[in-house]
């Protein structure tokens, strides 16, 4: 199970920093993403962060937002920066183990950035 918080009601230019919490262990070859769906749009992929180290962005937040992962504390966190009014959404996270492709969403933090 996974816990999304810190979304809320930012002015463009501003700050957010989301996390998503495992309720339990997280291991072996996975991937932690943040997802986002604005209203009337679908679901699109934000940021992933492998169990590997590797992370990748969506073009549209590349060099505004980090995805970081602490796997001690079993937590993924989405920091964004210079926030728009087209980042207004309802961002999930997610976790997918790559070998079994056991799949998990958080239930959504709304993010709204006002201009």
């Amino acid at each position: 199970q996974l816990q999304a918080s810190g979304g809320g009601l930012v002015q463009a230019g501003g700050s957010l920093r989301l996390s998503c919490a495992a309720s339990g262990s997280i291991f072996g070859a996975n991937v932690l993403a943040w997802y986002r769906q604005a209203q009337g749009k679908q679901r699109e992929l934000v940021a992933i962060a492998v169990s590997s180290g590797d992370t990748n962005y969506v073009d549209s937040v590349k060099g505004r937002f980090t995805i970081s992962r602490d796997n001690a504390k079993n937590t993924v966190y989405l920091q964004m920066n210079s926030l728009k009014p087209e980042d207004t959404a309802v961002y999930y996270c997610n976790y997918r183990h790559l070998i079994s492709g056991v799949d998990f969403w958080g239930q959504g933090t709304l993010v709204t950035v006002s201009s």
